[in-house]
């Protein structure tokens, strides 16, 4: 099978993902295209921000910056994801920028490289004309629950729901973010340390770890799961918590963490 990547980002999934598929037998990776993300209306998109901080108040939007070292610097406490420009380039895997995820670029790199399938991950919004293109349209990896967690930051709501587990979703993509058929899911537990943020930089790496694992799973599996697709019911859908509710995740996981100990 023939798959063309799409990302957002030089060293987060993708790029563990990447070496995954390359000692995989499933796939044939034919392109890998990363998103430079530029602002394309900058109106709009400022407009969109503006929204978004006066929904979740100053200093939610400021908390949320800060909560992004989580996801990504502090994960490499785990496991150094190296670059996938040179994952590529040592591997002989076609490489190419794009200046946005659906600028004409992008299109016409999916239509050359006629693939399978696409495989999105990190990504924000995908225009129908590109996940069309592959014979079986994208699919993409939702590191949360489907269809509870809609957009939803992995591990923090779940903490919020007072929950102790978090998971990962393989979906396909359709016309809106995180509402495709479900192809594949598993549960994982949350890994909880000494620290919140330690509690979802160390979870972040198992999920890392357990996507990568079911994604070829799904690919060994891909013409029985794919043709079984699951529908998603009603969904919740999720944005950065603002101070109240990350006052609340930060409560919750003291006492989860203390569930936690004891039963061990």
């Amino acid at each position: 099978m023939k798959i063309i990547v799409l990302t957002s980002g030089r060293f987060g999934t993708a790029a563990h993902h990447l070496n995954y598929l390359i000692k995989s037998k499933q796939c044939e990776i034919s392109m890998v295209i990363l998103n430079e993300g530029k602002i394309v209306n900058k109106k709009k998109h400022y407009i969109n921000k503006f929204r978004k901080i006066f929904k979740i108040g100053p200093l939610g939007a400021f908390n949320g910056i800060r909560m992004r070292k989580w996801y990504n610097q502090d994960i490499t406490e785990f496991e150094k994801i190296g670059d996938i420009e040179d994952i590529c380039r040592n591997n002989n895997i076609p490489f190419f920028t794009t200046p946005n995820i659906n600028s004409p670029i992008t299109l016409e790199l999916f239509k050359n490289t006629h693939p399978d399938l696409g495989l999105s991950l990190g990504n924000g919004y995908i225009g129908k004309n590109i996940y069309t293109i592959p014979k079986y349209g994208m699919i993409n990896i939702h590191h949360e629950i489907l269809p509870i967690y809609q957009n939803a930051q992995s591990i923090i709501w779940q903490i919020y729901n007072m929950s102790p587990s978090t998971g990962y979703t393989i979906h396909k993509i359709d016309k809106h973010i995180d509402t495709g058929e479900i192809l594949y899911q598993e549960t994982i537990p949350i890994c909880f340390e000494s620290t919140l943020s330690q509690t979802v930089s160390k979870t972040s790496f198992s999920l890392l770890e357990a996507s990568a694992n079911g994604l070829l799973l799904f690919l060994a599996d891909f013409d029985n799961l794919y043709k079984n697709a699951k529908k998603q019911g009603k969904g919740r859908s999720y944005t950065t918590p603002n101070i109240w509710q990350y006052l609340k995740i930060l409560n919750n996981y003291k006492i989860l963490k203390k569930n936690a100990k004891q039963k061990i």
